[in-house]
């Protein structure tokens, strides 16, 4: 697994690296946002480890600009700060977890790995929901033929319920299935991007494609018109 980790200060760079490169992983380093893009675009990563605060930016931001390219890879923003509204706004920016400084090692690893986590295995390449599409291998979805920006988790989200044939995925379900555990931070971050798909469907006049199921989960809302 290749790790892109977006950290301007040379302690923690060092201690995080570290304790990725210790569990096998693959670390290449980036010390601010110009560096983080020239490594993105000449490498593959699995997931980023992004830091908010750099001497030419934001985090934020270059997770809001990585998004707008069109890429689903998993980031992960490391904040000093984590309350609500923070972490809204790193999510809104299109990071898929945060997690507050100081940190534990073993928790920063184990949210890695969740995030590497690539979603649902289907025997299908191809769905289509009569101008919707779902795409397993390129993890891209398309509305009337024009892709529609998606997280790694939101992506995620959209692929398991539909995976699901419009049956109930209860909650806690798929909060194991795509955060790797089902507690109240996790819940939190979910309510906020199921919002934010319905949003982005909604703008591109699909509805009622997430269905909330009161006091149980969520189900997929489409009706499947192909298999390939």
């Amino acid at each position: 697994m290749r790790i892109l980790l977006v950290e301007d200060s040379p302690r923690v760079a060092d201690a995080v690296g570290a304790a990725l490169r210790a569990r096998s992983l693959t670390v290449v380093v980036a010390d601010s946002v110009g560096s983080a893009n020239a490594a993105f675009e000449a490498q593959h990563f699995d997931v980023a480890v992004v830091d908010i605060g750099l001497p030419d930016g934001s985090g934020l931001q270059w997770c809001r600009s990585t998004r707008e390219a069109g890429s689903t890879l998993p980031i992960l923003l490391l904040t000093a700060r984590a309350d609500v509204a923070d972490r809204v706004a790193g999510l809104d920016a299109g990071a898929d977890d945060y997690l507050g400084k100081p940190f534990a090692m073993d928790e920063l690893v184990a949210r890695v790995r969740a995030l590497s986590r690539r979603g649902p295995r289907w025997s299908e390449s191809l769905r289509t929901y009569g101008g919707v599409a779902l795409e397993r291998d390129k993890r891209t979805l398309t509305v009337d033929g024009t892709a529609l920006p998606l997280t790694a988790r939101e992506f995620d989200i959209v692929a398991l319920l539909a995976w699901r044939d419009g049956r109930v995925v209860a909650r806690d379900d798929l909060l194991e299935a795509v955060w790797g555990e089902a507690t109240e931070r996790a819940a939190a971050s979910l309510e906020v991007l199921v919002a934010r798909i319905r949003r982005k469907l909604a703008d591109r006049g699909v509805t009622d494609a997430v269905r909330t199921i009161r006091h149980v989960g969520y189900a997929w809302g489409l009706e499947l018109s192909k298999r390939a």
